[in-house]
């Protein structure tokens, strides 16, 4: 009778020092395409990607939505174009307790034409270099909206929020990189890799100049027999450009998450720590 009164008052101690709201993890985030949230059978469709790809329990992750307004304060500035709220499809998944390299993971049955690559180099654009990404769509969708829902769900895990500038840049590159590929025809992970050497150039030579960037996408594309318009590469470059020039925006933000992060992985609550601690003090009456 003591040891099962003593193992009662462990359980009820354990239960008053666990964190409140402790059912859900702060560190992954689900963003929703409005559309997508609003249909049941659209949003049980993602639910059921994301618990298979990212092994999380869907109904203790926090959730937010993005809607046709928030994708066009981006994408008119960019494209000109305007989306209504049957077309916001594309929802994305974040994991920061997953947090080594950044990583994202693409339904390529649904997203048809940003790729993982894409999204990968963008968000690195944006400073973000850690968690896991997992994106998705209940029916076929460009994919372009998630990059905006993505940056939201990093803000809300982190409490960190991404310079408008950055926002910008990195929207840029994805929308400028979907035009291509719509446009030209040229295959996405081909433009999605010489986009990656042309930024890495440009960012170890501190290159600001647009001639100078135009220059440089002018020889790999020549190189590398890619066939693309000189529209695109004047739009590559003045996307290339703008990306260089918020850097000193995206080292600001980069210390800030390198805090939280750093905070967050030091912290002293171990709940399996605790389980341990009820284990021995019941094994010892």
């Amino acid at each position: 009778m003591r040891r099962i009164t003593i193992l009662l008052l462990a359980l009820i101690l354990v239960g008053m020092l666990l964190p409140a709201g402790f059912a859900a993890d702060s560190n992954v985030v689900v963003t929703y395409g409005e559309t997508t949230y609003s249909n049941s059978n659209y949003k049980s469709f993602v639910d059921n990607f994301f618990v298979k790809q990212a092994n999380v329990d869907i109904n203790s992750v926090d959730v937010k939505t993005i809607t046709a307004d928030q994708v066009n304060q981006i994408s008119s500035g960019i494209t000109g174009k305007s989306y209504n709220s049957n077309q916001i499809l594309s929802s994305a998944l974040v994991d920061l307790n997953d947090n080594g390299n950044l990583k994202v993971s693409v339904d390529k049955s649904k997203i048809t034409t940003i790729t993982g690559d894409m999204y990968l180099s963008a968000l690195k654009s944006a400073g973000i270099t850690a968690g896991h990404v997992y994106v998705t769509s209940p029916v076929q969708s460009t994919g372009e909206s998630a990059l905006a829902g993505i940056m939201d769900s990093y803000e809300e895990v982190t409490d960190v929020e991404i310079p408008d500038s950055v926002k910008e840049a990195a929207n840029d590159e994805i929308y400028t990189q979907a035009e291509i590929v719509n446009n030209s025809g040229v295959n996405a992970d081909t433009l999605s890799n010489m986009v990656d050497q042309v930024k890495e150039e440009v960012s170890s030579d501190n290159i600001t100049d647009h001639g100078e960037i135009v220059n440089i996408i002018n020889n790999y594309v020549e190189n590398n027999n890619i066939n693309i318009t000189t529209i695109d590469i004047e739009n590559l470059a003045d996307s290339i450009e703008q990306v260089q020039n918020v850097q000193g925006d995206v080292s600001y933000y980069q210390n800030q998450v390198s805090e939280f992060l750093g905070n967050n992985s030091s912290s002293g609550f171990s709940l399996d720590g605790l389980f341990d601690w009820v284990k021995s003090l019941v094994n010892g009456i």
